[in-house]
């Protein structure tokens, strides 16, 4: 009788594993709605916050959800083209209805509505399942899996100090990495300081030239002088 009852405990029986599973799986989808004037917004679409070992767990079920909701995307524009744009119940509706063309469109939108009953099947709520099929399976038409991240928080649950995580969508919270700037130092000028007690600097080019044209005209005299002397 022990026995059983240890395994009627949360978390051991496996109908409440899946249960938890499909409300955390839900609680992610959920976030992507318009709920602005509800009570209980989310405080960041496409995230939320859990423990590691549940953001582990959770995972593959939404990847698989919206695995099954992107491969019907094909089906469901194919029965978009065939639908006519006439309101439901109206005279040209109900014509179109018991046409040949209504029957082409029921065969085409059948795997759009087994891949509805599954997802709902999964996770358990309608609204969860409209979401994925309306919003999020289109973001991720062009994406092969990996639709999901866990990045483990560094403050740890309050109360048993569990370790923390966010499982959040990808595509809208991504980190860039970006270059640090180099920095620019400006070089270094030393600062001209004037020496008061030196004299002025006077340019003295004219000056030198001045007294150097008399000494050249007195060597040229000199050796006029001493060319005469070897002639006589």
């Amino acid at each position: 009788m022990r026995h059983r009852k240890r395994g009627r405990k949360f978390g051991r029986n496996p109908n409440h594993q899946r249960a938890l599973l499909r409300n955390l799986a839900s609680a992610l989808f959920l976030t992507e709605r318009d709920a602005e004037t509800d009570e209980n917004a989310p405080k960041v679409k496409g995230r939320i916050v859990t423990t590691l070992a549940k953001a582990k767990e959770v995972r593959p079920l939404v990847e698989r959800c919206i695995t099954i909701a992107r491969r019907a995307l094909p089906h469901q524009a194919a029965a978009d083209r065939l639908e006519p744009d006439a309101e439901r119940n109206s005279q040209q509706w109900r014509t179109w209805r018991g046409s040949e063309q209504w029957r082409e469109w029921n065969q085409t939108i059948a795997p759009v509505v087994a891949a509805r009953r599954r997802a709902l099947k999964l996770l358990g709520d309608k609204q969860a399942v409209r979401i994925l099929f309306d919003e999020i399976a289109p973001r991720f038409e062009d994406r092969n899996g990996g639709y999901t991240r866990v990045l483990r928080l560094a403050q740890p649950r309050l109360g048993d100090a569990g370790p923390q995580a966010l499982l959040e969508f990808v595509g809208t919270h991504d980190r860039k990495r970006r270059k640090a700037p180099k920095p620019a130092f400006e070089p270094e000028t030393e600062p001209t300081v004037e020496n008061e007690s030196q004299p002025p600097q006077v340019e003295t080019g004219a000056a030198e030239t001045s007294e150097v044209e008399p000494d050249n005209a007195e060597a040229d005299a000199a050796a006029g002088a001493d060319e005469e002397q070897d002639e006589k």
